[in-house]
């Protein structure tokens, strides 16, 4: 199983409703222990590790996913621009341009509907 695939799946389940109840159960578990370890250090370092552990592995995991979304979409709106006759093809390749170029394109488009806005009609 390829790691995309793998850290698909893996996110599909950890949204699930079924996934947080289990989480929820399991805290409430560790917190119902507490009287019988009488709240000691290794109850709480119990918690704290573990939830450390799992937020930790959650970043590359949701950082991946995302990624993987982020390119789906890319490839999408590429070829909707592609497909458009009237469309400015120069916008295909942004990600080349730097943080000021993408600025300069986006307040030339804010112009640009600006100037297209409709007048408003009244009735």
């Amino acid at each position: 199983m390829k790691f995309a695939q793998f850290c698909q799946r893996l996110a599909d389940h950890s949204g699930k409703p079924r996934t947080f109840l289990v989480a929820v159960i399991l805290i409430a578990m560790w917190a119902a222990s507490g009287p019988w370890f009488h709240y000691n250090d290794t109850w709480q370092l119990i918690i704290n590790t573990s939830t450390t552990i799992i937020t930790f592995l959650m970043v590359f995991l949701i950082q991946n996913t995302q990624n993987r979304d982020n390119d789906i979409i890319h490839v999408k709106l590429d070829e909707l621009i592609r497909a458009t006759t009237s469309a400015e093809r120069s916008v295909l390749n942004l990600e080349a341009l730097d943080n000021k170029q993408i600025r300069e394109l986006r307040n030339e488009y804010r112009a640009m509907s600006s100037q297209c806005e409709s007048p408003k009609t009244t009735d």
